[in-house]
């Protein structure tokens, strides 16, 4: 790959344009996902009339994301990032169009298989953000994140200028979730076009600038037991999956709990979008507070606020109020996965990055899948009080965990090398 890596001199503005596209593309998977999230919580209930497994749909498709990561990441460090993120979303028009048809002939089956397909989706587009971290160096990594990431914001546009009047005023049956899907499917055939103009791939350019030694000449990559010994890497992964499985399965279960509330279907669109601008809305100035401020600050206080965040949920029962209590889930997120995610990045060279972020992307999306299960149940057992304090138990003993720990810091170590 050395050989073939660009000059120097070239890179400045394919680095900038990358950072645009990877970030317009997160903006259509932002969409899909919104989508599922709204309606994944009670499709199935729909087609097979069990309330009992009202968890099941977002843990099917969170589960079928976390077998996907890992084989991704791996894929991304050996055949280049792009072309495992383009090839999730041509998964992801398959799962729209599946699911279409599961909700038209309502045929659980097609549904599950859909959700599975939704997940294999977003756990291989997600990736681009190890593509973003390739292109910029380590004391400006969290900012070249956090752009990428940036772009998912503008997905939360289609929740009240699509998907909200694709439900307004309509009874929730399963037919009227077809044409949902099918706008899903044209979503992500823009998002394939748009990964498809990303060129060169991220990862030249990361090598062209030297952003992360090849250890591939000196005998080849560090298995994923050896890049997990170095320090600061248990902290930094028990970080990053606490978060994503903490703020997937409270947002997936969030649509039920509005209807639950006595809200609408169409209202849910009004919190999952205020829960994607806390996600993402921020982003620009986040990465570079998280750089300023430090990595173990972002992670502890992130944890924190998703930790106030889901208390709330506890007290509250209007669509505003649910809107700002999702918010600060996301905002919580974003800083302590972001600090994550440059920390895990900064202790894998080039070639070991990918299936880094892949295994941290398989075990928060296996974990996120098992707490989606449990809190469905819980929800449908005991309340909306169990959801609430359990995930703020969840949050809280890393925080405190990562607090009173000595912190082991990658961004000062050097590159890491082969075995």
């Amino acid at each position: 790959m050395s050989g073939s890596a660009l000059p120097r001199r070239t890179v400045g503005l394919p680095v900038l344009r990358n950072t645009l596209l990877l970030a317009a593309a997160l903006t259509c998977l932002s969409g899909m996902i919104q989508l599922a999230v709204a309606v994944a919580t009670t499709t199935l209930v729909l087609v097979t009339g069990v309330r009992g497994i009202l968890g099941l749909g977002p843990a099917v498709f969170l589960a079928s994301g976390a077998a996907a990561a890992l084989p991704a990441g791996r894929a991304m460090d050996r055949f280049g990032r792009m072309r495992v993120v383009s090839s999730g979303f041509v998964i992801g028009i398959l799962a729209s169009v599946v699911t279409a048809l599961g909700c038209l002939w309502a045929s659980s089956g097609l549904v599950v298989l859909g959700f599975m397909l939704v997940g294999a989706a977003q756990g291989s587009i997600l990736l681009a953000r190890a593509a973003a971290a390739d292109m910029y160096p380590p004391e400006r990594r969290a900012r070249g994140i956090s752009f990428v990431l940036f772009g998912a914001v503008f997905g939360a546009a289609l929740g009240p200028l699509v998907w909200r009047p694709l439900f307004a005023g309509k009874h929730l049956t399963t037919h009227n979730l077809v044409l949902p899907w099918l706008v899903a499917a044209a979503i992500m055939a823009v998002g394939l076009a748009i990964s498809l103009s990303v060129r060169p791939d991220p990862r030249r350019i990361g090598e062209a600038l030297g952003y992360g030694r090849d250890v591939a000449e000196t005998g080849g990559a560090a298995p994923l037991r050896d890049i997990l010994r170095r320090p600061g890497a248990p902290v930094a992964l028990l970080a990053a999956v606490t978060s994503f499985a903490l703020m997937v399965s409270v947002m997936n279960l969030s649509g039920a709990m509005v209807v639950g509330m006595g809200h609408s279907q169409a209202d849910t669109f009004w919190v999952i979008s205020a829960h994607i601008v806390g996600m993402y809305g921020l982003v620009p100035v986040v990465g570079d507070l998280i750089d300023r401020a430090g990595r173990r600050f972002a992670l502890v206080g992130g944890l924190l606020v998703m930790g106030l965040s889901t208390l709330l949920l506890a007290w509250v029962a209007s669509v505003a109020a649910m809107s700002v209590a999702l918010f600060l889930l996301g905002l919580g997120w974003i800083f302590s996965y972001v600090a994550a995610t440059s920390e895990l990045v900064d202790l894998a060279a080039l070639s070991e990055r990918g299936k880094l972020i892949g295994l941290s992307d398989q075990l928060s999306s296996f974990t996120g899948a098992g707490l989606a299960l449990v809190g469905g149940a819980a929800y449908n057992a005991i309340g909306i009080g169990s959801v609430a304090y359990g995930a703020a138990a969840i949050a809280a003993v890393p925080a405190l965990l990562i607090a009173v720990r000595r912190w082991a810091h990658a961004a000062g170590a050097p590159e890491p090398a082969g075995p």
